[in-house]
């Protein structure tokens, strides 16, 4: 099953394996350093926004098109790195993985979360933002 049929538990257990596999949980785990990690790339998808650093579905579609694991590096860094979609993508990796650390149902609670937001007031009563 390609990652794009995936649900989002399954993806979070590959991004949990994945950080496991690089040694992202050899010191201590702490879960405010998990949720600083995820500001900093919220914190960098803004600085890519306003630097207009942004990937190209076209660029993207031919990168991924790539067999050549060594080309395929090569293109990534240089047409979708630190772009802003590629940040975004951080920040849902990062979300992922520290749930598969603590073994949150991501696929449960976000159609949980979402049916709730579909019933809210518009605005959510008055809310700004």
């Amino acid at each position: 099953m390609s990652d794009n049929n995936k649900t989002i538990n399954q993806l979070r257990d590959k991004a949990y394996t994945t950080a496991l596999e690089k040694g992202w949980y050899e010191n201590e785990d702490q879960l405010g350093t998990r949720l600083a990690l995820i500001h900093s790339e919220v914190s960098e998808a803004l600085e890519a926004d306003r630097n207009g650093l942004h990937c190209r579905k076209q660029d993207l579609d031919l990168v991924l098109a790539i067999e050549d694991d060594n080309e395929f590096k090569k293109a990534f860094k240089a047409l979708v790195k630190d772009r802003f979609e590629d940040e975004l993508a951080d920040v849902i990796i990062r979300i992922l993985d520290m749930s598969g650390r603590l073994l949150i149902d991501l696929d449960g609670h976000i159609a949980a979360k979402m049916r709730y937001n579909a019933m809210r007031e518009y605005k959510h009563g008055g809310k700004r933002y």
